[in-house]
Order: C-alpha cells, then sequence, then structure tokens
C-alpha cells in the first residue's frame, strides 16, 4: 500500500500551477519533507525545536487558498483507486486543491512531529482557522500518524451548528467509524438526521450499527412525532430489521 502522504503529494503537484511552485516549496521545508530525519520521509525529529517553526506552518496552511484557489479536484481513475487501496477513497475527490494542499501538510506533518507537538499543532490550526481551514483539517485526519489521538477535536467539532464544517467530519470521512467509540459515534449519527444531511453519507455506517443506536432513533423519531416534525426519509437505515432483511435477501 502506498504511504498516503506521497500519494496525495503526487495528487498535487500534478495540479498546483506553476506560479504555486514557490508554496510548495515552502511546504517542504515548514514540514521538514525537503530535509529527511534519519534519511526516511516518516521518522519523527526528537527536538522539533531544531526544524520546525509553528507561526510559518501556520501561515502557510492559511495561505493555501489564496495561492491554490478552490477549484475542485477531479480525481483521475488510477488515483481513485489508489486512495481506495489507502482506505480513504472519497476523502478528497470534488473538494478544493486549496484543502488537497492542506490535506497534504497536515499529513506530512504528522509524520514528522512527536505526538504532542503534533496535537497542539491540529488544536491551533483549528481554533485559528476559517472554516475552510477547519474542514482541511477534519478531512485529513484519516490520514494521520495514531489517528485516534484525536478524536477529542473531532467530536468537538461534531458539536457545530455550521453545516459545512459539521459535514467535513460526518460526511464522506472514514475517521468517525475508525475511531470514534460508541456514545460519539451515535450522537454524531443523530445529529447528521437533525442537520438534514443524509445517512448514506456516513462512511462505515452500516457496520457501526447497533442496537443502542437504533433505541436512540426511535426516541428521536417518537420525539419528532410528538412534537408534529416531519421524520428523516432515510432514518430506517438505522433499524437492526434493516440490516438483517438486506443480510437475507436473496439476489437477483
Amino acid at each position: 500500500m502506498q504511504d498516503s502522504s506521497l500519494l496525495l503529494a503526487e495528487i498535487l503537484s500534478r495540479r498546483i500551477p506553476p506560479a504555486a511552485r514557490s508554496w510548495l516549496e515552502r511546504v517542504e521545508r515548514v514540514t521538514g519533507t525537503g530535509a529527511r530525519v534519519d534519511g526516511a520521509p516518516d521518522a519523527r525529529a526528537s527536538d522539533p525545536s531544531t526544524w520546525f517553526d509553528r507561526d510559518r506552518f501556520l501561515t502557510t496552511f492559511t495561505a493555501a487558498v489564496r495561492v491554490l484557489g478552490k477549484a475542485p479536484i477531479g480525481l483521475h481513475a488510477d488515483e481513485r483507486h489508489a486512495l481506495e487501496a489507502a482506505g480513504v477513497p472519497r476523502a478528497v475527490e470534488g473538494r478544493g486543491l486549496d484543502e488537497l494542499g492542506r490535506v497534504t501538510m497536515l499529513v506530512q506533518i504528522s509524520r514528522r512531529l512527536p505526538a504532542p507537538e503534533l496535537e497542539s499543532l491540529l488544536r491551533a490550526c483549528y481554533e485559528q482557522g476559517d472554516g475552510r481551514e477547519r474542514q482541511a483539517l477534519l478531512r485529513a485526519l484519516p490520514f494521520l500518524i495514531e489517528a485516534g489521538h484525536f478524536v477529542p477535536l473531532a467530536a468537538e467539532a461534531c458539536r457545530t451548528n455550521e453545516l459545512p464544517i459539521f459535514e467535513a467530519i460526518a460526511c464522506e470521512n472514514s475517521y468517525p467509524a475508525a475511531c470514534f467509540p460508541d456514545l460519539n459515534f451515535n450522537q454524531m449519527v443523530l445529529k447528521t438526521m437533525f442537520m438534514g444531511v443524509a445517512l448514506a453519507r456516513i462512511v462505515g455506517l452500516d457496520r457501526r450499527r447497533s442496537s443502542e443506536l437504533t433505541r436512540m432513533a426511535e426516541d428521536f423519531a417518537s420525539e419528532r412525532r410528538a412534537a408534529g416534525r416531519s421524520i428523516p426519509v432515510d432514518i430506517g437505515l438505522l433499524s437492526l430489521d434493516h440490516e438483517r432483511e438486506r443480510a437475507t435477501r436473496i439476489p437477483e
């Protein structure tokens, strides 16, 4: 399986405009990918103070939209297959080029910084970033080294009322199904319905469906009925009966 940091960098380099090459060189400097530690692209430096400048990283991260623009990415078939092999098939499809640039930066730096410094950096990116920066960070999570460390940040993002940010973590993102505890995952699913987002956009919903999630969905539906409000048409996807019916369905 190809390393996701190299895969994303290749996808980005094929699309980056000539005028943005200097930005790409800056990315190599601030992520340490230009000068590899111990000769390996994923080696973590024991003392990041000798090479890492957080302010320069944040400045370069913010500048991505100005340098790269927001044009959506269309993947080639071989790129799509490579992402599928890496376990994140829908992570960048249709996203803006600036988002791909930022995701690439975060994935590369996750292979260079020790965990405490990386957690601090991601928190700074999220708290100081605008909406598009936050979306990029959330979509980068499945690619990161030791991704499970960032559940608190991802769970916090699920509490937002800003739809694009919520969609960045809940939709077309393999991170919640892979890393969220049941409570966080179930709460995210319920909020997906509350926000009017299609449940089919939640990656891994089938394997995370549970009796507790079914019960929570039934309570949600009862509350909506009692308040005279509509019930999401796809709420049946959360029923265990739906899964049993699908498993026993005779193929045509």
